[in-house]
């Protein structure tokens, strides 16, 4: 990569302080097994641009038959033609099965459920549908997504998210929402001070059900799908299945109707490389002549702790960087501005750990940098995924030593 400065207001970095080398004592990493060991080489791949076919779907918007002010809300938002996992996927689901969805993020998901739980809930008042995501963020878009499906119909929705206060939450549902969007962590709490009863949910989705499993949810989840309505339909979507997800979906679903639209592995189309370490070069410095290279627009960096991505975005701050920052300690308003002025370019560094990240969608990320490597190779296929979105290539970088 050259290593000219490309955006006048990125300073040199003579003269300002050194980032320290050391690993910072990790007070506060995850819980879990213990971190892989992963070689270098697996960081090193060559993006593989396939062409692939326009696909044509079988149906339109306008062939599902679905509530009035549901096919009124389709049309204002100018869905006409639907998306592979669309298209499949909501002929089942409307028909009441259980459905398996397995899609890469950004194909168009939450349409695929929201759609047919939206009708259903229109045609009968009294049911109820429980939407489970990874990160609070994911539950954020998946609220404002269904909100443009609901508008008008007087259907109700509350989100259960960590890092906001519970009143307003305990408000939200008094009011018996139709819907309840959450994150599994704070949809416990609620059941646990009984602000939330589950026996009369009659529809339930898993969103993201790898990443939450891999985030150590598989004992919340278990048990929420053990509280709901004993004749209920359920919707599993994921990007991937592995025996812990199968055993999941065979012990809490009936015949379910799998479609799987998935257009290959995660990281395809990104190229991948390590930046390696010596021991006398300074890793920030490699860091700052990474981020001024011209190819380097927006710019996603993994750090391991809470502590040291604000340590990271302090020092790249001072160094002239446009840089923001989230993690677990996070408020969620600070995650929303920070995402929202990071979606907006008004600033084209974020520093996130990985629970964090999850859940981020934004389409013109061009490079993902771990500058700590990640707790699993799931977890890497994960964070260099933010990247080369929307038929891009994007591109990934990880200092080794």
């Amino acid at each position: 990569m050259s290593q000219n400065v490309y955006r006048a207001r990125r300073g040199s970095s003579a003269g300002r302080s050194r980032f320290n080398n050391s690993r910072p004592r990790n007070n506060n990493s995850r819980r879990g097994p213990a971190k892989q060991n992963i070689h270098p080489s697996r960081f090193i791949k060559v993006a593989k641009i396939t062409e692939i076919a326009d696909y044509v779907p079988e149906n339109s918007f306008a062939d599902f038959d679905v509530h009035p002010t549901l096919t009124r809300n389709i049309a204002e938002k100018g869905f006409t033609s639907p998306s592979p996992i669309q298209d499949q996927a909501i002929p089942h689901a409307l028909k009441g099965l259980d459905v398996v969805g397995l899609a890469n993020t950004g194909t168009g998901k939450t349409a695929a459920f929201v759609i047919p739980i939206t009708h259903k809930l229109l045609h009968n008042r009294n049911s109820r549908a429980i939407i489970v995501a990874p990160t609070r963020e994911l539950a954020q878009q998946i609220e404002a997504e269904a909100r443009t499906f609901i508008k008008g119909s007087n259907v109700y929705t509350a989100i259960l998210t960590g890092g906001s206060p519970m009143y307003p939450q305990v408000r939200d549902l008094r009011r018996d929402p139709q819907i309840v969007i959450g994150t599994p962590g704070r949809i416990k709490d609620h059941i646990e001070r009984g602000n939330l009863k589950l026996a009369g949910f009659e529809t339930v989705v898993l969103d993201e059900v790898d990443r939450m499993l891999d985030m150590g949810f598989v004992n919340e989840i278990t048990a929420l799908l053990k509280q709901l309505h004993a004749d209920r339909q359920s919707l599993f979507f994921s990007a991937t299945i592995d025996p812990k997800i199968e055993s999941l979906i065979r012990t809490f679903s009936k015949d379910p109707v799998t479609v799987s639209v998935r257009t290959g592995n995660t990281g395809e189309n990104i190229d991948q490389d390590v930046i390696a370490l010596t021991p006398s070069e300074n890793k920030m410095e490699k860091l700052h002549d990474v981020l001024n290279s011209e190819k380097v627009v927006k710019t996603l960096v993994f750090d391991e702790t809470k502590r040291s991505v604000d340590r990271l975005s302090r020092e790249l701050a001072s160094r002239g960087f446009s840089v923001d920052s989230i993690h677990g300690d996070k408020t969620q308003g600070q995650r929303k501005r920070a995402l929202d002025r990071f979606r907006r370019s008004e600033v084209d560094i974020l520093v996130a750990t990985d629970v964090a990240a999850r859940g981020i969608d934004i389409v013109d990320i061009t490079h993902v940098i771990n500058y700590t490597t990640p707790q699993s190779y799931e977890d890497y296929v994960h964070r260099i995924g933010r990247a080369g979105r929307a038929g891009r290539v994007g591109y990934a970088l990880t200092f080794v030593n």
